[in-house]
Protein backbone atom coordinates (compact mmCIF):
# COMPACT_ATOMS: atom_id res chain seq x y z
CA UNK A 1 0.00 0.00 0.00
CA UNK A 2 1.63 3.61 -1.28
CA UNK A 3 1.97 5.94 1.28
CA UNK A 4 0.50 9.79 1.04
CA UNK A 5 2.26 12.67 1.35
CA UNK A 6 1.40 14.30 4.14
CA UNK A 7 -0.27 17.87 3.77
CA UNK A 8 0.96 21.15 5.88
CA UNK A 9 -0.65 21.80 8.75
CA UNK A 10 -1.24 25.27 8.29
CA UNK A 11 -3.16 24.98 5.08
CA UNK A 12 -5.64 28.08 5.99
CA UNK A 13 -5.43 31.46 7.33
CA UNK A 14 -5.88 31.90 10.52
CA UNK A 15 -8.16 34.16 13.03
CA UNK A 16 -5.64 36.97 13.13
CA UNK A 17 -4.93 36.91 9.49
CA UNK A 18 -8.66 37.40 8.62
CA UNK A 19 -8.74 40.21 11.01
CA UNK A 20 -4.94 41.72 9.42
CA UNK A 21 -6.91 41.15 5.86
CA UNK A 22 -10.19 42.91 6.79
CA UNK A 23 -8.52 45.76 8.53
CA UNK A 24 -6.37 46.51 5.30
CA UNK A 25 -9.43 46.05 3.25
CA UNK A 26 -11.10 48.75 5.10
CA UNK A 27 -8.04 50.99 5.27
CA UNK A 28 -7.73 50.58 1.34
CA UNK A 29 -11.84 51.39 1.37
CA UNK A 30 -10.96 54.57 2.57
CA UNK A 31 -8.70 56.00 1.13
CA UNK A 32 -10.19 55.33 -2.01
CA UNK A 33 -13.55 57.04 -0.79
CA UNK A 34 -11.43 60.06 -0.08
CA UNK A 35 -9.71 60.18 -3.70
CA UNK A 36 -12.83 59.44 -5.17
CA UNK A 37 -14.67 62.52 -3.09
CA UNK A 38 -12.03 64.80 -3.79
CA UNK A 39 -13.11 67.90 -5.84
CA UNK A 40 -10.44 67.20 -8.54
CA UNK A 41 -11.68 63.93 -9.01
CA UNK A 42 -15.63 64.52 -8.65
CA UNK A 43 -15.09 67.80 -11.09
CA UNK A 44 -13.40 65.11 -13.55
CA UNK A 45 -15.84 62.63 -13.28
CA UNK A 46 -18.81 65.35 -13.37
CA UNK A 47 -17.40 66.33 -16.88
CA UNK A 48 -16.89 63.42 -17.98
CA UNK A 49 -20.62 62.41 -17.69
CA UNK A 50 -21.65 65.85 -18.89
CA UNK A 51 -19.94 65.29 -22.06
CA UNK A 52 -21.43 62.26 -22.45
CA UNK A 53 -24.44 62.79 -21.69
CA UNK A 54 -24.00 66.24 -24.50
CA UNK A 55 -22.74 63.93 -27.18
CA UNK A 56 -24.77 63.94 -30.53
CA UNK A 57 -26.15 60.34 -31.46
Amino acid sequence: MARRPRLPRDAGMSTAEYAVGTVAAAGLAAVLYQVVTSDTVSSALRGLVERALDAPL
